[in-house]
């Protein structure tokens, strides 16, 4: 995961598509969606807006509707409908709160992070009470890298409303801040107080849980975790995902390419795409592995996805089209200063041969002592490469420590690394 959190969703290729909304006030004119648990919600407002078509609560729960089948179907094309219902309930009243709020939300999920930052402040100064806007600056201020300022945001969220969403978030800071155990706890207390109506909300919690289970190495916790999401929402695509990095962690690679394969059909994700193909590559079936990549590069580059750091981590760790992966880390880099974004760069920087500038980077990475193998790895290699043998050894290790399968393909030359500095 590259820490995207944000609005309790996981992005994918369809949710990152640029489409032009449509500025019709017709509700008929947006687009055909999937079917899922949220049409009814999505019908009622539409017959709400049918009745009283001047009015924007209408449009608001329209957009929440859309939202949330979003999160069902995995198709996050469904929330550029959202953004055209919201931009509705605006034009009618400006000063909508709700139809703020929601707002706010899509700016984060369309990664318009400074944007969402702006809008959740303006929000608080309308409503410090309400737990959500504190939610919006939490996730902003994340994804920016503003971790001071995200705790403070999720303290208040928590105090003020302690239930699945701020809980959520409490266990993500504390991730990010190295605190495994008590980020599964906060998580595992989210999908126990989530709305048993809400299977998405549930599930969604117990693949995060697993998730933080996974990046310790603790697979058959992780997979039990899955399993519990998958019990409650069959092939709910981020469980799916999971099992099939748990089963490649495992080395069961045979129903780690089931799970990705099923996964890759449903959401078609940058990361699922690339996980897949390091499965391929790792059981020397070079040509799938090539097809897989080669799908990753055309849903970054061809379908306007809005985030490339996954596929300048790629094209990094395959040792090709550096100058390409280097000048995406620097852009996101330049953008926002967040751990994820400075590791990405740091290895983009350490593959073209910038020792010193990607040790500079990589301790802003690790400023937050976050335990993640893939950032201990990436400053032993660093280590390595300055010709500190002690240092190197020690983050090489520390790696393989904290999770000895972190990656299908870079924890085996973590090992070579290692082995060979002794």
């Amino acid at each position: 995961m590259l820490g995207a959190f944000f609005g309790l969703i996981l992005f994918t290729l369809s949710g990152c598509v640029k489409q032009e909304a449509s500025k019709s006030n017709n509700v008929e004119s947006l687009p055909t969606v999937k079917t899922s648990a949220a049409d009814a919600e999505i019908f009622a407002a539409q017959k709400f807006i049918e009745k009283s078509p001047d009015a924007p609560n209408g449009y608001t729960k329209l957009a929440v509707a859309y939202i949330r089948q979003a999160r069902e179907t995995g198709d996050f094309t469904i929330n550029t409908n959202a953004q055209t219902a919201i931009n509705r309930a605006l034009e009618i009243e400006p000063q909508n709160y709700d139809a703020q709020k929601i707002n706010a939300s899509l700016l984060l999920t369309f990664h318009r992070f400074t944007e969402a930052l702006e809008a959740g402040q303006k929000l608080r100064e309308i409503n410090p009470q309400d737990a959500f806007v504190y939610g919006v600056l939490t996730d902003a201020n994340v994804e920016l890298g503003n971790y001071k300022e995200a705790v403070e945001a999720v303290q208040k969220m928590v105090d003020t409303r302690p239930n699945m969403a701020s809980y959520a978030r409490v266990g993500h800071v504390r991730s990010l801040h190295g605190d495994s155990t008590g980020a599964i706890e906060a998580l595992s207390l989210a999908s126990r107080v989530a709305d048993p109506q809400d299977k998405e909300a549930q599930s969604w919690c117990l693949v995060f849980v697993g998730s933080e289970y996974l990046k310790v190495g603790q697979i058959a916790d992780a997979e039990r975790q899955y399993d519990a999401a998958l019990k409650i929402l069959p092939d709910y695509h981020l469980a799916l995902a999971g099992k099939g990095r748990a089963r490649a962690a495992a080395g069961d690679y045979e129903n780690a390419v089931k799970f990705l394969t099923q996964t890759q059909t449903r959401v078609p994700t940058t990361e699922v795409v690339i996980a897949l193909g390091d499965v391929y590559a790792k059981t020397g079936n070079a040509e799938k592995a090539a097809e897989q990549y080669k799908l990753a590069e055309f849903i970054e580059q061809k379908l306007g996805n809005l985030d490339q750091r996954r596929l300048a981590l790629m094209w990094a760790d395959q040792d090709t089209k550096l100058d390409e992966a280097l000048a995406i880390a620097t852009r996101e880099h330049a953008a926002r200063k967040d751990i994820y974004t400075a590791d990405i760069y740091a290895w983009c920087l350490y593959k073209k041969g910038d020792y010193q500038a990607a040790k500079t980077a990589i301790k802003e990475a690790m400023r937050l002592k976050t335990k993640d193998a893939l950032f201990f790895y990436h400053a032993g290699m660093i280590e390595k490469g300055l010709g500190n043998t002690k240092a190197a050894k020690e983050l090489l290790q520390k790696a393989l420590q904290t999770n000895p399968t972190f990656d299908v393909l870079q924890a085996e030359k973590a090992q070579a690394a290692l082995t060979e500095l002794k």
